[in-house]
C-alpha cells in the first residue's frame, strides 16, 4: 500500500491536499458562476448574471470563484502591452464563459486608448484615465459592457433595454458605448441640476436609441427608481432590462485592469488613492488583488458625502441622503457597492478597515487642492481627483516612503465653471470632441423622482 509507512495524520493530510488539488482542478475548468450577496447559495450563469444587472432579492452578484493569476502571468506582466494583459487578466476571470477568440476581440476593441500614469514627484502620481472617447474613466466599463451584451444577446430577436443612473460620466460614457448599437436602447436618469452644463450634453443630445430622464431630485433618487424598475418583474420583463451601472458586474472587471496597468510600473507595490462615490471603482479594485495584484494600501477619498469613510472609523453603516458638490460624480450617500465590499471582506469591519483607509473632504478644501497642484505641479486637476490629492497628502504625512497613484477619473475640462473659477478662463483646453456639444440641443424628459412616474412610462413603452 502507497501509504502504508505513514502514520494516520500524515495519511489524513496527503488526502486533503488530493481532495483540494482535485476542486482546485475542477474550479479551474468550471464556467463561472455568480451569487447574490443577499442569497449567497443561489448561483447563476454569467450571462443570466450581466443581462439581469440586478436580482430579485435586491442583493448584487458576486462570482462564486475569483482565479488567481498564475506564475506565468506574473513571470512576464511587465512586459505585456496594455491589450495583451488586459486579455489575461480576465481570461482567468470569466472562465469558460466564452471563446477565447471572442474574448480578445471584445477586450481589444473595447480598450483601445491608453490609462498613463503621470508622475507628479517621487511620492505622488496620477493615473489619468480620460483618454476614452468621452473623457472619463467610465468608457472603461461602458465600452466593455455594450460588446458583452451584445454577444450574449447574439441569438436573440428581442431587444435589450439598457437603464441606468447617472450623477455624471456614466451617462455619458454608457450613451455613446451603445449609440446605435442593434438591438439596443438606452435610457439614462440624471439628477435635474447636479451634472455640469458638458456632461449633460454628452447624454442629452445623441438621439437614436438614447433616452434621458432628467430627474427632479437627487442621485439616489435616480438610483432607487432604477432599482425598483428591476425589482418589478413585469415591467423587467415586458422591457428585457439590464443596467449599465456599476451594479452590473460587468462593468467593475475591465476596471480592474488599469490598476494592473498602473502598478506594473514601480518597483514596489503603491497606495491606489481613489476618487469614490458608488465605489464600483474601489470595489474593481479589490477584486484585483483577490487576483494576486499587490497593493501598498488602499484609499477611500470622498467628498462631504463619507458614509463609508464613517464605517471605517466606526464600525457603523448610515447611508443618508446625498448632498451636492463640484466634485458631483461622488454624490453619493447610499454606495450600491459597499454590499460588494462587505461581502469580499466576509463582513469582517476590522479586515475591511485595515486594508481601506478613508478620506473626506469638502468643497472649499477641494478648491484650494485644484489650486496648490497648479501652483506645485503644473497640473490640472479636476475636483473628483483634488480630493484624492488631499487624501493622498494625509497618507503621506503618516507614510512618508509610500508612493502614491491618484486616479484622475475625469478630465477637467468636464467641469469647466470650477476650473475657470479656480485656474483662470484658459486654464483648461476643451478637446474638440466636448467642445462640439456645446451648441447642441440638449434633448430630456422630466420626470420626479416618483417610482411609479418611471413605471408607468416603461409599462408604455417596453420596447
Amino acid at each position: 500500500m502507497l501509504f502504508g509507512c505513514l502514520d494516520k495524520v500524515t495519511y489524513v493530510q496527503i488526502l486533503t491536499l488530493i481532495a483540494l488539488a482535485e476542486i482546485s482542478t475542477v474550479a479551474q475548468h468550471t464556467p463561472m458562476r455568480l451569487f447574490s450577496t443577499n442569497s449567497p447559495e443561489s448561483f447563476v450563469d454569467f450571462g443570466e448574471a450581466v443581462l439581469r444587472s440586478l436580482p430579485s432579492d435586491n442583493g448584487l452578484y458576486m462570482p462564486e470563484v475569483i482565479h488567481e493569476l498564475d506564475d506565468a502571468f506574473w513571470s512576464d506582466w511587465k512586459t505585456l502591452d496594455f491589450q495583451e494583459m488586459a486579455c489575461r487578466v480576465v481570461s482567468t476571470l470569466l472562465q469558460g464563459v466564452m471563446p477565447e477568440e471572442d474574448l480578445r476581440e471584445i477586450v481589444s476593441e473595447a480598450l483601445n486608448f491608453p490609462a498613463p500614469v503621470v508622475k507628479l514627484d517621487d511620492s505622488h502620481h496620477v493615473l489619468e484615465l480620460f483618454h476614452g472617447p468621452t473623457l472619463a474613466f467610465k468608457d472603461f466599463g461602458a465600452r466593455f459592457m455594450a460588446r458583452v451584451m451584445a454577444w450574449l444577446n447574439r441569438d436573440s430577436d428581442k431587444p435589450l433595454t439598457v437603464l441606468v443612473a447617472t450623477s455624471g460620466d456614466t451617462g455619458g460614457a454608457v450613451a455613446h458605448a451603445f449609440h446605435n448599437v442593434p438591438g439596443t436602447r438606452v435610457i439614462i436618469l440624471y439628477p435635474s441640476g447636479k451634472v455640469s452644463g458638458l456632461q449633460e450634453k454628452q447624454l442629452t443630445t445623441l438621439g437614436g436609441n438614447i433616452t434621458a430622464m432628467e430627474i427632479d431630485g437627487s442621485f439616489d433618487d435616480c438610483q432607487r427608481m432604477v432599482k425598483s424598475a428591476f425589482l418589478d418583474v413585469k415591467v423587467s420583463k415586458a422591457c428585457n432590462l439590464t443596467s449599465a451601472n456599476s451594479i452590473n458586474i460587468s462593468r467593475l472587471i475591465p476596471q480592474m485592469l488599469y490598476y494592473f496597468e498602473a502598478a506594473r510600473q514601480f518597483e514596489k507595490p503603491p497606495v491606489f488613492v481613489i476618487p469614490s462615490g458608488n465605489f464600483g471603482n474601489l470595489t474593481a479594485l479589490l477584486l484585483a488583488t483577490r487576483m494576486g495584484l499587490k497593493v501598498g494600501h488602499i484609499v477611500a477619498a470622498t467628498n462631504v458625502n463619507d458614509v463609508v469613510p464613517q464605517y471605517l472609523t466606526s464600525s457603523t453603516y448610515q447611508p443618508r441622503p446625498s448632498v451636492a458638490t463640484i466634485s458631483n460624480a461622488m454624490d453619493v450617500g447610499a454606495p450600491s457597492n459597499f454590499a460588494r465590499m462587505v461581502e469580499i471582506f466576509g463582513n469582517d469591519w476590522n479586515a475591511m478597515s485595515t486594508s481601506i483607509t478613508g478620506y473626506a473632504y469638502n468643497d472649499a478644501q477641494t478648491r484650494d487642492a485644484i489650486r496648490e497642484v497648479h501652483e506645485k505641479y503644473g497640473y490640472v486637476i479636476d475636483p473628483h481627483g483634488a480630493v484624492a490629492y488631499l487624501a493622498a497628502e494625509a497618507w503621506l504625512l503618516q507614510h512618508p516612503d509610500d508612493i502614491t497613484v491618484i486616479l484622475e477619473t475625469a478630465h477637467p475640462s468636464k467641469f469647466p465653471e470650477v476650473m475657470h473659477e479656480e485656474l483662470g478662463a484658459d486654464a483648461v483646453k476643451i478637446p474638440e470632441r466636448l467642445a462640439c456639444l456645446a451648441d447642441a440641443e440638449k434633448v430630456s424628459i422630466p420626470m420626479k423622482a416618483d417610482e411609479n412616474e418611471l413605471l408607468q412610462w416603461l409599462s408604455a413603452n417596453p420596447a
